[in-house]
């Protein structure tokens, strides 16, 4: 069954585009965007809060950044646990209407999330990172899109980076907002978001160099997946969060009601028709707001196969909140 818990709501601000740790102690570490409005960023920074309960309760968020006033603003905060037990915040600092692509910066906390470096920039040019995805070889992967998405890695944990790598780009698509996931053997699958509005299924880049290029695209049996978010549950399986995107008329509020999510293997994940590959979907919340907005996720696993998902929803705000779900994997089928 799946459990509902407020983890951050303040209605004086629009709380959103959340992400989330787990540290070695067992802390929840979320960090998500405050901001004036999804459509008006003249006031922005970047927040943390914390749950020392797996997410029952949440203490008081804290910024990770000044306020900003006008442009340059905090877009799109990621958070990730590196082998060591650090974590890893990345967030893009972009001007209005997205045209310059954008700096995307990195901050190194210690092991619980309580000291944080200040930020440093990457070479990394794009918005909405993904995840700072570290390999078992060591190699640290940041993706963002700006014409095409790109990805640059670091063989010594960030202090000389690569020339950019083009993961995907299509003229007849709109991709971007990559979720890289290393599997068992080695390979990447690199899940996209398709922003034509049309309602299109999620595609799939693979790579099997540990980054340095890539094969693709492919389709998945997602449609309408907005803002993939995928990681490995501790059975083998694939867990994917994501906005279920319908396509048609409208805009915020119109096509965003939906919050999904999807399990499927690794075999499908590798395979590169459509038709061979499952996935098994089920709908995690509905934003009953006339200016619904939601769908940007993170999610982890506690060592008791437990799932916590945070994301941001209207719903019953005026302005965005950012609300926890408790979820485990048989939820998505009863045993036969």
């Amino acid at each position: 069954m799946i459990q509902k818990f407020p983890v951050s709501r303040d209605d004086n601000w629009y709380e959103a585009w959340p992400d989330l740790a787990l540290t070695i102690s067992g802390k929840l570490v979320c960090v998500f965007s405050q901001c004036t409005h999804h459509g008006n960023r003249s006031q922005t920074r970047i927040m943390i809060t914390e749950s020392t309960d797996r997410g029952r309760t949440w203490g008081n968020k804290r910024p990770l950044t000044e306020l900003t006033n006008g442009d340059p603003h905090w877009n799109c905060a990621r958070i990730s646990r590196l082998r060591d037990g650090r974590l890893v915040i990345v967030a893009d600092q972009v001007a209005k209407g997205y045209t310059e692509g954008g700096i995307n910066y990195m901050w190194i906390g210690d092991a619980e999330g309580t000291h944080w470096s200040e930020p440093i920039a990457t070479p990394l040019t794009g918005i909405v990172p993904d995840q700072l995805i570290e390999l078992p070889s060591g190699r640290w992967l940041l993706s963002a899109h700006y014409n095409g998405q790109w990805l640059r890695y670091s063989d010594n944990q960030g202090i000389d980076w690569s020339e950019p790598v083009l993961i995907a780009d299509d003229p007849g698509l709109k991709l971007c907002e990559v979720s890289i996931l290393p599997l068992d053997d080695g390979t990447l699958v690199a899940f996209l978001r398709e922003n034509s509005g049309e309602g299109w299924d999620c595609y799939k880049a693979i790579s099997y160099d540990q980054g340095e290029s890539w094969s693709g695209l492919y389709r998945m049996p997602l449609p309408g997946c907005h803002r993939p978010i995928a990681g490995l549950l501790q059975s083998g399986q694939i867990l994917i969060t994501y906005r279920f995107m319908q396509g048609g008329k409208g805009w915020l509020g119109k096509w965003t009601q939906n919050f999904f999510a999807a399990i499927t293997d690794q075999e499908s994940a590798k395979a590169l028709e459509r038709r061979e590959q499952w996935t098994r979907i089920m709908p995690i919340d509905f934003d009953r707001s006339p200016v619904a907005d939601l769908g940007y996720s993170g999610w982890v696993q506690f060592d008791d196969g437990e799932i916590y998902v945070v994301q941001y929803i209207v719903d019953d705000a005026p302005m965005g909140q950012i609300r926890g779900y408790s979820l485990r994997e048989e939820d998505f089928m009863l045993e036969s």
